[in-house]
């Protein structure tokens, strides 16, 4: 990785550390005015948030109201030119009940401040969670999430990932753990007949994602009807590729989004 390469991915990490140690865990608005530009973006989903301070952190401000000790932890962070990714957890305590839940965020950067963050939280999982009481344990932390070392991308693997994103889940990969299912035992059922992949970076054979899958859907959400067509699935994941396959990784999908349009595709 040359010099240039190697500073700007650090640039990046340390943007997405100041995100979660100095804005997201001190519920810090002014923390993040410091470092997120004015027209920031979020995007989950089908939700778009356009605006730091009209639309984001008013957002943000209400999911720290509805879970007032909610706080990240990092599991794996990766980063390159202009980019930063995450995998992580978010967990807190509501009304006596605590949840948590895990997301893959992709962050962007103009080298100073963050512009934009595509990202996939399991809503599902915490619906789960607090409907029943019972919270989920809470996945091992990466132990120096900020100090690892960053990579010029492979292009194979990004490759590898391309094709991969066309096959249908569940994935035959026993190490790609997608959602909750490693806790529920249930699968989500569905056939990709289009991808459309919007974000896909890679430090290594480390490589990042969020894709926008049309197809099927075909079971594994309850009380939906099965074999609806058109369906639209929105996931990001952080994959490991070696020997020219998809070896591991986690992957988080819009199940929220893809059951509430199927509802209205029904209604």
């Amino acid at each position: 990785m040359n010099d240039d390469l190697h500073a700007k991915a650090h640039t990046s990490l340390q943007l997405m550390k100041r995100w979660v140690v100095n804005y997201f865990n001190q519920h810090s608005d002014e923390a993040a005015r410091t470092f997120i530009a004015p027209d920031y973006k979020l995007e989950i989903g089908d939700v778009v948030f356009a605006g730091r301070d009209d639309q984001w952190l008013p957002a943000v401000q209400q999911q720290f109201k509805l879970f007032p000790s909610l706080s990240m932890t990092v599991h794996q962070a990766i980063a390159g030119d202009g980019w930063a990714a995450a995998w992580f957890s978010e967990h807190g305590a509501s009304d006596g009940k605590s949840a948590c839940w895990s997301g893959v965020a992709i962050y962007r950067n103009d080298g100073v401040q963050l512009t934009r963050c595509v990202a996939q939280e399991d809503y599902f999982t915490r619906h789960r969670q607090m409907k029943s009481g019972l919270c989920d344990a809470l996945e091992a932390p990466a132990v120096a999430p900020w100090d690892l070392p960053q990579a010029a991308p492979d292009e194979a693997a990004l490759d590898v990932v391309r094709e991969w994103l066309k096959g249908s889940w569940p994935p035959v990969q026993n190490g790609v753990r997608c959602d909750d299912e490693h806790i529920t035992g249930i699968p989500l059922e569905f056939q990709v007949q289009h991808c459309v992949i919007d974000e896909l970076h890679a430090s290594a054979n480390t490589v990042v994602f969020h894709a926008r899958q049309t197809g099927t859907y075909v079971a594994g959400l309850t009380g939906m009807a099965p074999q609806q067509a058109n369906a639209v699935l929105h996931c990001n994941g952080i994959l490991n590729v070696e020997n020219g396959q998809v070896q591991s990784g986690r992957v988080i999908r819009d199940r929220v989004g893809l059951k509430a349009s199927l509802k209205k595709a029904i209604a």
